[in-house]
């Protein structure tokens, strides 16, 4: 299944609707083929520039979804693409997870903490109950070691798990998606927050906020200590980049 792919300043986004993600990532899930999903927002995006290391491995993975507003808004102002809407983490987990329980696919559940994990399996299990749970690994909040990574993909490949859902947070779940291309037998989402928000101990912000791109201000009021530089500084470097390119260069790279 193609599809096609465009460089906003450097990851390369692919012109992807909710509908369009979900068949490609299910047709390679019934495959156990090794595959890369990444729903990546302005944070991740500007990380992709600014980290040299994040900059060399993020187009590795196969499909990167335009999770924030910005990034869509970005994209249809360069590109005149005419995307509908973002394709947002947390909703293409929901949308995986219901065509996974159609073709009684299995899944493996890969960071956030012990008590997110069991929420979030519990949640699948509730509501898709033809997904088997093969496996969870709690996070170590740390990089595994060389003999720790070889055990998490034995165990994985081991476990005939179709999709891998990673919960490390950005940018270290895109860099162990990346990073694990042609060695897990999976499809690997790097999907964030949807762990918290699907296991219900992180609140959503309304619909109405997340269709204008104001999310960003819902969770920096939620967690301000922690989010107030990814948002408030980000998203201001985000936005004079996107005017130095589109006013000045004239290009979206």
């Amino acid at each position: 299944m193609k599809f096609d792919k465009y460089r906003l300043f450097w990851p390369e986004y692919a012109n992807v609707d909710y509908k369009l993600a979900t068949q490609i990532i299910i047709e390679k899930a019934k495959n156990r083929a090794s595959f890369g999903v990444s729903a990546l927002a302005v944070h991740g995006l500007m990380t992709s520039l600014t980290d040299k290391n994040l900059k060399k491995v993020i187009n590795n993975i196969d499909l990167i979804v335009p999770d924030g507003q910005p990034v869509r808004w970005a994209l249809n102002s360069f590109y005149k693409l005419g995307m509908k809407d973002r394709v947002y983490g947390p909703t293409l987990t929901l949308k995986v997870l219901k065509a996974a329980n159609e073709n009684n696919l299995s899944v493996f559940l890969y960071g956030s903490n012990q008590n997110t994990s069991n929420l979030f399996r519990g949640f699948i299990q509730n509501n898709f109950p033809n997904v088997t749970i093969v496996g969870q690994h709690i996070d170590r909040f740390r990089e595994a070691t060389e003999e720790e990574d070889q055990q998490d993909i034995e165990r994985i490949n081991t476990s005939k798990a179709n999709i891998v859902l990673v919960g490390r947070g950005c940018p270290r779940q895109e860099f162990w998606v990346a990073n694990h291309k042609g060695s897990v037998h999976a499809v690997m989402m790097a999907v964030g927050a949807a762990f918290d928000f699907h296991a219900g101990t992180l609140a959503q912000a309304p619909e109405w906020m997340q269709q204008n791109g104001l999310e960003w201000l819902f969770r920096l009021v939620k967690e301000p200590k922690r989010l107030w530089k990814r948002y408030l500084v980000t998203n201001t470097h985000f936005v004079l980049k996107f005017f130095k390119n589109k006013v000045f260069l004239r290009r979206p790279y």
